[in-house]
């Protein structure tokens, strides 16, 4: 592949969630820190290289999906993994405030861990769940969940896609369910759906294996 592959990941994650990925080159891995969509979108066209694959994991693949939509011919594939293409609901909006809170009077480690029982469904995953939000760090924490609300709906722009594009669901996510990868990818034309056994919310901690096997087959 010519192109460099850009892996962005979910909200209080970092670099570690590709970690064990085995993939034939080394990926870019930027960390979200912009507190609005576009803002985010717009460092990330401003600092990336010319034109890449891109493949993003909750918040991660929300950025990917506002990404192709304002700059289509920078991104020659791309893939969408335990993400949600519409809009926050009031619900969203509430939860994301009193999460913003609770990270104020506390840590960026203790909200991580009121969201183990989402993420993971290994306990033997959960410190580097808790690490991951540890490198994070309260600030940029905050800044990812005030972006988590200024998101909009993608699926108007989903038809437009025109890169190859692989849509990859957790089976067992309770965040973003199997139902909605399956619109994602009745959407996009030619996308290709996956769904993975025996995981919950952060795939590629759960199944790397699986991951990076139907990532090297879409990035060949």
């Amino acid at each position: 592949m010519s192109e460099p592959l850009v892996l962005l990941p979910g909200m209080g994650c970092s670099a570690d969630l590709w970690a064990d990925l085995d993939l034939d080159a080394e990926p870019l891995t930027p960390v979200l820190e912009e507190p609005d969509l576009d803002a985010e979108v717009g460092r990330l066209l401003a600092s990336l290289p010319r034109r890449f694959a891109l493949a993003g994991l909750s918040l991660g693949a929300i950025v990917a999906m506002a990404l192709v939509r304002r700059a289509p011919e920078r991104v020659s594939r791309l893939c969408l993994m335990s993400t949600n293409p519409y809009g926050p609901t009031p619900e969203q909006l509430a939860g994301w405030a009193e999460q913003r809170r609770t990270l104020a009077a506390g840590s960026a480690r203790g909200l991580q861990t009121s969201l183990l029982p989402l993420l993971v469904q290994r306990a033997t995953l959960h410190e580097r769940v808790l690490a991951m939000a540890d490198d994070t760090g309260e600030a940029r924490y905050d800044a990812q969940l005030r972006l988590q609300a200024t998101r909009v709906d993608e699926r108007p722009g989903l038809a437009r896609i025109s890169c190859p594009t692989l849509v990859i669901a957790a089976g067992d996510d309770r965040l973003c369910p199997v139902a909605r990868h399956e619109e994602i990818a009745r959407l996009v034309p030619g996308a290709k759906l996956v769904v993975l056994p025996g995981c919950a919310h952060l795939s590629p901690l759960e199944q790397p294996v699986l991951v990076s096997g139907h990532l090297r087959q879409w990035l060949a």
